[in-house]
Formats: C-alpha cells, sequence, structure tokens
C-alpha cells in the first residue's frame, strides 16, 4: 500500500491522518505505532511531536473502540504535554465508556479549567454529574480524586493555542475558542431580554432567551445564575443544579450559584449537598442573611 511507503516519521503520520479521515482506524493505528518507533529513536526527538503522535494514536483506538488502549495512549501524551485539551477529552471520552466516571469527570473538569467554552467538555462533565450522583447519591463529589489545578500561565498559553482548525476536529471533539466581539454582544442582548421576561413572570419564555444566549456567550456566568432561577421557579429543580455547576465551573465561590443550588438541592431532598453549598457560601459571606436563614430552615428538617 502506497502507507508503507513512507520513511520519516513526518510522512508516516501524513499517511496516518489520511487513514483516520477516512475510517480506516486500525490501519492509522499501525501507522501511527511507526511514526512513534521513527521518533522515538531520532536524535532530533521532540516531546511536543511525540505528545501529538500519541494523542492521535489515542483517537484511533477510541474509534476503533479499544478504549483502554485510548487511555495509555492519551496518558502517555500528557506526560509529554501536560494539560493538552484534546488528550484530557480522549481520555475522559475512554474513561465514560468504560464506565469509570470518576477520572472521567476529573479529565472533563480538568479541561473545563483550560477554555470553559469546550462544548465537549460541559457535555462530558454534565453526564458523569448525573451519573454519579445517580450511583453515589448527594455526597458523590466526596469520593473523587482532587482535580489538578490548571496553572494560570498554562491556561493562557493553552487557550491562545485553540482557535479552529484541523487539527481540533480529528478526533470528534467539540472545541470552541472564546465568544468573539458579535457573539458577546448577541449574547448580551438575548440575555437581557430573557431579563425583561422574567420580570414580567414568564420565566419559561426567558429560559428560551438564556438559552439562546449560551448558544453565543457559553461563558457568560451571570446567565447561567439566571436561568438557574427560572428553572426554580418552574420547578426544574436538576436543570437549576446543571446550571449552578456550569456556573460554578467558571466562577467557584459565585454566590447566586452556590444559594440556588442549594434551593434546588433542598426541593429535591438532597440535604447533605444543601448544607454542604451553604456551608461554603458562608464563608464568603459570613452575614449572608438569606443562607442563614435556609440554613437553618434545612437543619430543622433533619
Amino acid at each position: 500500500m502506497p502507507q508503507n511507503k513512507a520513511r520519516s516519521w513526518s510522512e508516516l503520520k501524513q499517511a496516518a491522518n489520511g487513514c483516520f479521515k477516512t475510517g480506516q482506524y486500525g490501519e492509522a493505528v499501525l501507522l501511527y505505532s511507526r511514526a512513534i518507533s521513527q521518533l522515538e529513536k531520532s536524535s532530533q526527538r521532540g516531546e511536543e511531536d511525540l505528545a501529538i503522535l500519541f494523542t492521535n494514536r489515542a483517537a484511533a483506538h477510541l474509534k476503533d473502540g479499544n478504549c483502554g488502549e485510548c487511555v495509555a495512549d492519551s496518558t502517555r501524551s500528557l506526560e509529554l504535554s501536560p494539560f493538552n485539551v484534546k488528550s484530557l477529552l480522549r481520555r475522559a471520552a475512554a474513561y465514560e465508556a468504560l464506565e469509570r466516571y470518576r477520572p472521567a469527570y476529573i479529565d472533563y473538569k480538568t479541561a473545563l479549567q483550560i477554555s470553559c467554552s469546550i462544548t465537549a467538555a460541559h457535555d462530558g462533565a454534565n453526564r458523569m454529574t448525573k451519573a454519579l450522583a445517580e450511583a453515589d447519591g448527594p455526597s458523590w463529589r466526596e469520593k473523587l480524586p482532587p482535580i489538578p489545578t490548571v496553572p494560570l500561565a498554562v491556561r493562557q498559553k493553552l487557550a491562545q493555542q485553540m482557535a479552529p482548525g484541523p487539527a481540533e476536529t480529528s478526533g470528534g471533539e467539540k472545541v470552541r475558542s472564546a465568544p468573539g466581539e458579535a457573539d458577546a454582544r448577541k449574547g448580551q442582548i438575548l440575555k437581557e431580554e430573557g431579563n425583561a421576561l422574567v420580570k414580567k413572570g414568564e420565566h419559561r419564555k426567558a429560559v428560551e432567551k438564556y438559552s439562546q444566549s449560551l448558544k453565543h456567550n457559553p461563558a457568560e456566568v451571570t446567565t447561567y445564575t439566571n436561568r438557574a432561577l427560572c428553572y426554580l421557579t418552574v420547578k426544574q429543580y436538576r436543570d437549576a443544579v446543571r446550571d449552578c455547576d456550569e456556573a460554578l465551573m467558571i466562577d467557584s465561590c459565585n454566590i447566586k450559584a452556590l444559594y440556588r443550588r442549594a434551593q434546588a438541592h433542598r426541593e429535591l431532598k438532597e440535604v447533605k449537598a444543601c448544607v454542604e453549598d451553604l456551608n461554603k457560601l458562608l464563608r464568603v459571606e459570613p452575614k449572608n442573611t438569606a443562607a442563614l436563614k435556609l440554613l437553618e430552615d434545612v437543619q430543622k428538617r433533619k
């Protein structure tokens, strides 16, 4: 086959990429393996190039259903290039397929530290939140390993590298950069329209406006907390929890998100989770009267 005539590791990589694009994942794995072998032996070995080869082979393994191999290659790539978004997302997807929901959640959340606008990470974190809550109950967060902290300098560097391009979509991840000026402006207009509907008491219509706003600017924390308030009003408590989770991914000490999630947990009879949110809120604002009152009310119900 023509691919087998490739000699340098870069030629092998190019041939493997071609196989990947046409769905020949097994052949792509073989070619990536040859490229890795050549580059590892090369005197001009580059850690970044090697990391790319491992994450590309991980994508091929994932597409071919070899989730264990995907985890191994993604991990190797992350050792060479820490906090690489594509490797995090591919490993998370493989963990999820293997029903290893805790490490999947950690990887999705780590990716969101780099950019809060990664659709695949948002969706994955939501799925893992639901799966872990069902498996472990309200205290599921207590059973998680620590989430690695991505240094600010690393976040800034990696975020700059996330402009859309062929390499960003080769593994199927939806990675979006921060909203441009036009999207941010449109998102703000739609959010204000949602706010006006809330004032009129039209909460379901407001939810639609906030949802449209988030399509333009998924990094706006107040849109999530505003929509969470609407969900509370219409008694869609799980949706309120999810929106507060999203807000807290962006701002981990957001008062409105903590309070509204606590309200939702109370309605869902998840007392422990409710108390945890209120205690965290009160560490930030010790004299928050609404939180103190809710905490007293919840504790009386125990």
